[in-house]
């Protein structure tokens, strides 16, 4: 029994099923960009805070040569209390991934579903320190489900060439 135990909650690496001779690596993570501002402080702490939150989230991803990718991932967080902006929030960071032995198609997904996952947790932590730090009520990021946006936005590519397609016709 103990052999069987012995690994539990010792290995940190993640494991990817990728084809046989095919490699992902995390090279590094950093932050790129932390900013915050509270444009109507101190004068929106003397208010009621009911914030509406608007939550804006973008990554790109850039071939820097020999099989490594810089995967950005950018979350905006803007609070409103009425029509007074309370905070705006920015956070991105970056990571460069090394990856062989893979197809286009499987890489590009991967560059930006299984490698921004990666990089959620660091974007997460930052955000919600920042704006505890700039004296509001913590903000946690929910999970993103980076699958379900690479779909969407693979429907809308291909929506857009249909629509071009039917109008040179």
């Amino acid at each position: 029994m103990a052999e069987q135990d012995q690994n539990i909650g010792n290995n940190n690496e993640q494991k990817v099923e990728t084809p046989e001779g095919a490699q992902l690596v995390i090279q590094s993570v950093y932050a790129k960009d932390i900013s915050f501002e509270a444009p109507n402080s101190p004068e929106v702490f003397l208010e009621q805070f009911k914030p509406s939150i608007n939550v804006n989230l973008n990554n790109q991803v850039k071939d820097l040569k020999n099989d490594s990718y810089e995967v950005e991932l950018q979350v905006t967080i803007t609070a409103k209390n009425g029509e007074k902006t309370a905070y705006i929030a920015e956070v991105k960071y970056g990571a460069v991934f090394g990856i062989k032995g893979l197809e286009d198609e499987v890489r590009s997904r991967m560059l930006r579903t299984f490698c921004c996952e990666q990089i959620l947790p660091y974007v997460r932590e930052a955000t919600s320190e920042i704006i505890a730090r700039g004296g509001f009520p913590r903000f946690t990021l929910q999970p993103i489900n980076f699958n379900a946006l690479y779909e969407q936005a693979m429907q809308q590519a291909q929506q857009q060439q249909a629509g071009q397609g039917e109008a040179n016709a």
